[in-house]
């Protein structure tokens, strides 16, 4: 089976041991995108900002596998307050125009103190 590693620096680099994203066949699993840009390394202020990001952050992994976000088949996304779940729709939907299938929950904590995670799957 063919596999690879997807690397940009398009996306924030991985803050721990592992990868942006992995192509395997012909599915690329991308690793959570918590909503930092990766030209200045900040995190905007607020909700929508930062659905904003990470979904830029998860279009430019799709981008670097060659895919677009219309190949994206699954996506778990991780809210620091369920309260933000309508705010964070709104940005979603603006990328995921597909509407792949979806979990999303609240969890206690974010890395780096994020409202909010995506992590994506992706069918070519």
């Amino acid at each position: 089976m063919d596999k690879s590693v997807i690397s940009t620096t398009n996306a924030p680099g991985a803050i721990g041991p592992y990868s942006q994203a992995w192509v395997v066949g012909d599915m690329i699993f991308a690793s959570g995108q918590i909503p930092v840009d990766p030209a200045t390394g900040e995190i905007p202020a607020g909700i929508a900002a930062q659905t904003e990001q990470s979904c830029k952050n998860v279009k430019a992994l799709m981008e670097a596998a060659g895919v677009t976000m219309d190949n994206v088949v699954k996506t778990t996304c991780f809210l620091a307050d369920i309260a933000d779940f309508t705010a964070f729709n709104e940005v979603y939907a603006k990328y995921f125009t597909s509407k792949p299938a979806r979990s999303c929950v609240a969890v206690k904590d974010l890395p780096k103190g994020v409202l909010c995670e995506i992590e994506a799957i992706a069918a070519k």
